[in-house]
């Protein structure tokens, strides 16, 4: 292509820095709040979609790494979480330290500098700690401390990852406590007030213990999005569990088949009437690629079409899927040359771009050289809309692609 458009990332990832919640959290907590200590790891395994990592004691053997400890939880940090700058034969499950990743994982100066290497103006960012909806705070036992948690993640993801040193190039991405709708209803409000327009939520909530999007349960939530305009923003692997065959599958299998919770998820969503109750609502998948969708689409039309009146959603889905579907819901992909191939069937107007910095599966520093390669057949004005457009419209943001907070 002779020109290429800013990209508007819309899944990379922060790997919050140790003081997050130190320096919010009222002092009785610093104690059981998280926290960051250095420890040997002992053991980590991730074998059937599940990651199991142990902590060892001062002086025991074996290498080092930051963990963040809350209450009983130890999580250590993890070349997974920060790949970038490595080459992948040196991409391993492994513990580390904050001195062994990039610097633009956790801090906003060189995270610009590095965007600018890969051609990206803007990007919103998913957690690391908190996992990718706040699981982590649902699954704490005090719960007044995981709500201070939830709110001290999102203050700081406002005032400082997003805040002035940023330009406006880092979009908020903040939490809610995913135990209470209601809530969960006022924090989308409050950080609503400060100008996001972006919450992490569940692909599966059912997985989390938590009651599914065919219930009203989470109504008070999915109204307060509706009429803030907040769109739901759900990652791969944010029902706590990643796709796999069985308990003895290599992370490869799980890796291949990442989309396949966002395609469940995709068809829960679409049968739930959640799009006829709130209509100004909208949802994305983000890492979930898009080469699925097209044929989910298809055959969701025929049961709705054929088989609704015993299928349970007779009353409650008003129009086709595919209608509802491009209303409301965006794919986000970082490399799917097949998708793109098919981008008719899905609509330019319902993708969007990633590059899931700082991740494994990251395209940096080649984002630009990918989207290239996959999108050269497509219009300009077709490119534009995928690359940065699209995000533009969804997310609120200025004309030049920026968070005007």
């Amino acid at each position: 292509m002779a020109t290429f458009p800013k990209i508007i990332s819309v899944d990379d990832h922060t790997v919050e820095p140790p003081n997050v919640w130190r320096d919010r959290l009222p002092s009785k907590y610093h104690d059981v709040g998280p926290r960051v200590v250095r420890a040997p790891l002992k053991e980590m395994t991730f074998v059937g979609g599940k990651f199991a990592p142990k902590m060892g004691a001062p002086g025991d053997d074996g290498p080092i790494a930051d963990w963040w400890v809350y209450e009983n939880l130890h999580r250590p940090l993890t070349r997974l979480d920060t790949a970038v700058g490595c080459s992948r034969d040196e991409i391993k499950l492994e513990g580390i330290t904050y001195e062994q990743m990039r610097p633009g994982s956790y801090s906003v100066p060189e995270r610009l500098a590095d965007m600018d290497v890969n051609h990206v103006q803007s990007a919103l960012c998913f957690p690391t700690f908190p996992r990718f909806c706040g699981q982590t705070f649902t699954e704490a036992e005090d719960r007044e401390l995981g709500l201070l948690g939830v709110r001290a993640y999102n203050d700081w993801m406002v005032e400082e990852w997003c805040g002035p040193q940023a330009r406006g190039r880092l979009i908020p991405l903040t939490l809610i406590p995913l135990w209470d709708p209601e809530l969960a209803a006022a924090e989308v409000r409050r950080t609503a007030a400060r100008g996001v327009r972006a919450v992490c939520f569940s692909e599966i909530p059912p997985h989390l213990g938590l009651p599914s999007v065919h219930t009203d349960h989470w109504d008070p939530f999915l109204r307060a999005c509706d009429e803030t305009g907040t769109v739901i923003a759900m990652h791969i692997g944010s029902s706590s569990r990643m796709p796999s065959t069985s308990a003895d599958a290599p992370p490869a299998v799980g890796s291949t088949i990442t989309f396949a919770n966002c395609c469940f998820s995709m068809v829960d969503w679409l049968m739930s009437g959640a799009f006829d109750r709130f209509p100004h609502l909208k949802i994305m998948y983000a890492e979930g690629q898009i080469g699925w969708i097209p044929y989910i689409l298809e055959r969701a039309d025929v049961v709705w079409e054929e088989n609704r009146a015993w299928g349970g959603v007779a009353d409650k889905v008003l129009r086709p899927p595919s209608e509802l579907f491009a209303d409301h819901v965006y794919g986000c992909f970082f490399d799917d040359a097949f998708g793109l191939r098919n981008l008719d069937a899905i609509g330019p107007g319902n993708v969007l771009y990633e590059t899931d910095y700082p991740h494994s599966d990251s395209t940096w520093p080649k984002s630009r050289e990918v989207g290239e390669s996959q999108m050269g057949h497509l219009p300009p004005d077709v490119v534009e809309r995928i690359v940065r457009g699209n995000a533009i419209d969804l997310l609120g943001l200025t004309a030049e692609g920026l968070w005007a907070g």
